[in-house]
């Protein structure tokens, strides 16, 4: 989209404006995905007929002077756990392309769809969510666009990839331990994992229901809340989704800092990363004024019960096709499962009456502070394929370690902006800006903010 506006606000814009039509984006888009997804590897199935459908749909309401949404013709496209109508939910897996078409869209699909956005296909993601590295054995690696030797991370790598390429202004995507976070930090785009229970899942594939957040990436913090905007709503199919009305917040967007109080993660937070990702903290503390440090109770302790209870619920989710398809698994994500079904039940009770304390806990730092600030991932991207990696003096495994800053967020279900912090290095870093239950609000405020300064940014990559 070169000629064209490149953010989901400018796109809607001159589109609500007649200054370019639905269609002239969905073809660019279209024609950007064609020419550099090969290499990329973002998408697995692209919905060309669908995205140009739409469009023109938006092109005769405006015509005829019809209501149309405020996301109109702007190009989005989401993981592939994700329903969309006539396709298999493939949930990044070998076994589920067997499956039926989906008979209906996603929730958070059909919302985007009512507020004018186009849908371009499905994106590349990590076997059934359980990763962080955005390698995928059945469809290749969704690869870093800022650098193609270099890990998108997971398990939302496609979505990230997405982002970054500019295919698609935003996207959408799930996180359970960090699968939204860790590829924004990668990737250098911006991310958004509301509180748990915000938005939706109807429609998605499950990977652990107790942690499984949705939501959205954009390559601005105003694009993250109007998709974030759209996409809120209470769901009675499901259970899980709280009862709360929509709490519109791109008008909290000028806000600025005023009034936030706004505190830097210390201890667990602040041990074992490289320097560059400790270096993004400060940068974006020092932006906030930053001067206090608020200490998570038993992080480690959280990161350790989150692997508990994903390992539990997943592999017993995955019970009857470890039984019948194991040889179609892949053998590392096999393994995981096999793992987690082999746990006792009593470790896993013991980590559920820890989260809860662990909750209360973390939540009476929200008395004195409205942010906290840690790393996004403990590192820049690493190269594909790569096993390890060196972390506070240690060597130690990359795919369950590039999670370590996230999963003690998720566990409690916490609101975190991921923003993207550049001029480190050569890749792009993240940092978690988190809130209290349903304040994203100041998440996206604050992402604001950095962006409005120039701290925070994400640049389209070049291809």
């Amino acid at each position: 989209m070169s000629a064209l506006p490149d953010t989901a606000a400018a796109i809607a814009r001159a589109v609500a404006a007649g200054e370019v039509s639905a269609r002239e984006v969905a073809q660019a888009a279209l024609e950007r995905i064609a020419a550099h997804d090969g290499r990329v590897g973002a998408f697995t199935d692209v919905t060309a007929e669908r995205a140009l459908a739409e469009a023109d749909a938006v092109d005769r309401a405006r015509a005829s002077g019809r209501p149309f949404g405020p996301l109109a013709g702007v190009p989005y496209a989401v993981k592939n756990l994700f329903d969309i109508a006539g396709l298999p939910t493939l949930a990044g897996s070998k076994i589920n392309r067997d499956n039926p078409p989906a008979a209906a869209d996603a929730a958070l699909v059909a919302r985007l769809g009512r507020a004018g956005a186009l849908l371009l296909g499905g994106l590349n993601m990590g076997e059934y969510a359980y990763d962080f590295t955005g390698e995928n054995a059945h469809h290749g690696p969704s690869r870093n666009p800022h650098d193609l030797e270099r890990m998108s991370g997971g398990s939302s790598g496609g979505s990230g990839a997405a982002v970054a390429a500019g295919f698609v202004p935003v996207a959408l995507g799930s996180d359970t331990n960090g699968s939204i976070r860790v590829p924004s930090a990668l990737c250098g785009v911006f991310g958004l994992k509301p509180t748990y229970g915000r938005l939706p899942r109807t429609g998605s594939f499950p990977f652990c229901d107790s942690l499984d957040h949705l939501g959205p990436f954009a390559r601005s913090a105003e694009d993250l809340a109007l998709c974030y905007d759209a996409l809120q709503g209470t769901d009675p199919h499901d259970p899980a989704c709280a009862a709360r009305p929509v709490e519109s917040t791109v008008p909290e967007l000028a806000k600025g800092l005023d009034g936030l109080r706004v505190a830097v993660a210390g201890g667990y937070f602040r041990t074992g990363a490289q320097p560059e990702a400790l270096a993004a903290v400060d940068r974006v503390a020092e932006a906030l004024g930053a001067g206090r440090e608020a200490d998570l109770p038993e992080a480690q302790r959280a990161r350790a019960a989150a692997f508990l209870i994903t390992n539990a619920e997943s592999s017993a989710f995955h019970l009857d096709r470890l039984r019948c398809r194991a040889a179609d698994f892949d053998p590392d994500t096999r393994d995981r499962f096999l793992a987690g079904a082999l746990l006792p039940a009593a470790w896993v009770v013991k980590a559920q009456r820890f989260r809860r304390g662990y909750h209360d806990r973390v939540l009476e730092l929200f008395r004195e502070v409205d942010l906290i600030l840690a790393p996004s991932t403990p590192c820049p991207a690493p190269r594909i394929g790569q096993k390890t990696m060196t972390l506070g003096g240690a060597e130690v495994a990359v795919r369950p370690n590039l999670g370590i800053y996230t999963q003690p967020i998720s566990f409690i279900g916490l609101p975190v902006a991921a923003v993207p912090v550049w001029g480190l290095g050569p890749l792009p870093l993240g940092v978690q800006v988190i809130a209290a239950p349903w304040r994203e609000d100041l998440c996206l405020r604050v992402a604001a903010a950095l962006e409005a300064m120039g701290v925070a940014h994400a640049p389209v990559a070049r291809l």
